[in-house]
This record gives C-alpha cells, structure tokens and sequence, in this order.
C-alpha cells in the first residue's frame, strides 16, 4: 500500500514509508496476523510495556538511528540528541519558541496529515465502504452525539516522526478530559483503511469541550494508538486558553487529535477539502491556519 499525501508548503505529492511497515501490513493485511496476533498487539498491557522501555535510560541509544532514517530536523527542538534522558523524552520534545508561528483563524493543533470534512456524513466517501461509523459509537455520549450530527470534522494524525505535542485550536475555556476507554490500534493509513471504524470507535480517547465566546463548543478529541502507553494532559481545566497553547502530548507511537465543530461557526480550508474529497491527507503544522471564523 502506497501512502501519498500533499505537502502544503509546496503543494507537493509526496509519499510516507511509516516505521515498522511489514509488522502493520502482516498485523491489517494477513489473515494470520490479524486472527492471531493483532488482538494481541491491540491490548494495553502491550503499549504500555513498550512504553516502560522507552522511558528507560537505555532506550537513548534509539535516538540518533530514529532522528537519521526520518530525516527529523533537530534544529526546532530545544534540547539536542545528547540532552535527551530517555527515547520518549526525546519523543515528546518541546519546540524552540517561535518554532511554529499561529496563524489567523482555526488552527491546526498538531504537526500531522490532515483529513478535513464539511460535515462528518462525507466520512463515508473516503474510507472503505461498508464500515458503518457513527458519532454515538465514538464519543460513546448521546447528547453529544446528537449536538454534534451535521458538525465539520477534522482528523490529525501524527506519525512517528513529528512533533508529539498539541495545541489548543483556538481561544476558549477547556473542560476536564472524559476519558473513553479502550484499546490500541495503530492510526496508519495500513490500518485505518482496513479498519477505520474499529480505530475511531473502540481506541482510547479523551473529549475535551473547548467554549469559545462566540464560535460556539469546539469537541478535542486527542485518540491513543498501538505503543501510544498514555494521553498527557497539560492544561488546567476551566482556565482561559489562547489559541495555540499547550494542551497535551503523547508518548512513543503515532496517534490522532479529532476535532467536531459547528459548521456555521468555521469554514475549513477549499484545500484541505479537496485534497480529502481526492482521497488525500495534507501534511500541515501546528498553529498553521485550517478554516475561518464566520
């Protein structure tokens, strides 16, 4: 499986090799694999022992080969490939000041590839058709479900080699996290394909409601992924934010930030919409400008 995406820099059709590509192909693609080992692979007792490794001193020696094969730019973060304790501490650096500037208007909250959907009935024309997907199963809260039905939607998805911190999308005032239990399949295109409702649905999350003054509720939806141990919170709750503040970070592996919004509140991007109506996702950067506040 070929996995394209526009760069938006440079409007570019680039290609992603994502880290352990034969493991996820075996586990979403083989029938021996997905029967035997991937109710395995899902499981949090496996994301969180691989995550005890890469919170060990030992796992440092990881840092350089990973940085190399993905060509990561260490010029951004604050601390350099030697300052680093552990792998995940290298995982989850922080960004220089002025690293990621905030645009105008709804922003990105991560560094990712973004698919964007007017409303989140069009879900159904880019994945793979006869999975059924619904807002009850994902947010696992009716009332929420019903407020958000005909909501725009966005979907971030970080792979293994960007910046694992993310961001408030715009001003507000953030709730405490709901936690959404559940297990851990990985967010690859690989198996999201294959796979999308059970990812989107039975993966662990945490919803967050960020009241903005006068956009109405903006749902933050940061979801756990295969070697993605925990979701870290680092904001207070029912606190006044600015748009592209801290909101929290994950540990080692991709993994996804959703957001659901009232379409009469933002306007996304014509870009991001129509690279995802051809079945593109468009790599774009933390606090780089998604849609407009109507």
């Amino acid at each position: 499986m070929e996995i394209k995406f526009i760069n938006r820099s440079n409007n570019s059709v680039e290609i992603e090799r994502p880290p352990g590509e034969k493991l996820l192909n075996f586990l979403y693609h083989n029938l021996l694999g997905e029967r035997l080992i991937l109710p395995i692979a899902k499981q949090k007792f496996i994301s969180e022992l691989y995550g005890k490794r890469m919170d060990s001193p030992r796992s440092k020696k990881r840092i350089e080969p990973f940085v190399k094969s993905l060509k990561i730019d260490m010029s951004e973060a604050q601390k350099q490939i030697g300052e680093f304790e552990t792998f995940n501490d290298f995982f989850y650096r922080k960004l220089k000041p002025g690293a990621r500037p905030i645009e105008e208007g709804l922003v990105s909250p991560g560094d990712g590839r973004l698919l964007a959907f007017e409303n989140i009935s069009e879900l159904s024309t880019f994945f793979v058709k006869g999975k059924t997907f619904t807002l009850k199963e994902f947010l696992r809260n009716d009332t929420l479900a019903e407020e958000h039905a005909n909501s725009s939607m966005v979907i971030l998805r970080l792979a293994p080699n960007d910046y694992h911190r993310y961001h408030f999308p715009y001003d507000g005032v953030p709730t405490q996290t709901e936690e959404i239990k559940g297990v851990y399949y990985s967010v690859s295109p690989i198996s999201v394909k294959e796979k999308f409702t059970e990812v989107f649905t039975e993966n662990k999350k945490e919803v967050c409601k960020l009241k903005t003054t006068e956009r109405g509720e903006i749902l933050i939806i940061p979801v756990g992924a295969t070697m993605v141990g925990s979701l870290n919170s680092t904001f207070e709750a029912d606190k006044s934010v600015k748009k592209g503040e801290e909101m929290g970070y994950f540990a080692f592996g991709g993994s996804t930030v959703v957001l659901l919004f009232n379409s009469k509140s933002f306007e996304l991007d014509k870009d991001l919409i129509e690279n995802t109506k051809n079945n593109l996702e468009t790599y774009v950067k933390m606090g780089e400008k998604i849609g407009t506040a109507l």
